[in-house]
């Protein structure tokens, strides 16, 4: 870096501009499936991704900051019920309401759609989640043994009443 030119400074927790969600494109799969990677031990495939991007029961939202897919989920809406199947973050973004505007949007969207209900599973060891989930009304319901592999963990089942 010849000239006085300087290298871009790295994005942080601090310089992060907030959130855009919208909802994913066959585009986002690679930046997908690389979230999906690092946050999970038994991540879907980008053939996954795509079968959801596919689907007419599935919805797919990207967080984007500063242009980049940082977050997403993935929840599925049949008749009056929703189940949130996945939620992730990428780990230099996390604790920065990026998951909460998730949550926050697949609620918006479960009530504007006469959504009755919605659920979701969870590691019992992922207290962060719990608490988020527990912040937007969500109770537990039930235990799912040795639901998760690598490691085995049972998860912990979660519903939210949208009546």
């Amino acid at each position: 870096m010849g000239s006085g030119a300087r290298a871009p400074a790295a994005v942080t927790r601090e310089s992060a501009s907030a959130p855009q969600l919208r909802d994913a494109t066959a585009a986002d799969v690679p930046a997908l499936v690389a979230l999906e990677r690092a946050s999970f031990s038994d991540p879907w495939s980008a053939e996954s991704f795509r079968e959801v991007l596919r689907s007419t029961t599935a919805r797919l939202r990207v967080a984007v900051v500063d242009g980049a897919v940082q977050g997403y989920s993935v929840s599925w809406h049949v008749a009056d019920e929703a189940e949130l199947a996945n939620l992730a973050v990428a780990t230099a973004f996390r604790r920065q309401r990026i998951a909460a505007a998730l949550l926050d949007d697949l609620l918006a969207f479960a009530q504007a759609h006469a959504t009755l209900a919605i659920y979701l599973e969870v590691r019992a060891s992922n207290e962060a989640a719990q608490a988020l989930y527990r912040s937007r009304g969500f109770d537990v319901v039930g235990r799912r043994r040795a639901y998760y592999q690598h490691p085995t963990e049972d998860a912990v089942l979660m519903r939210r009443s949208l009546q």
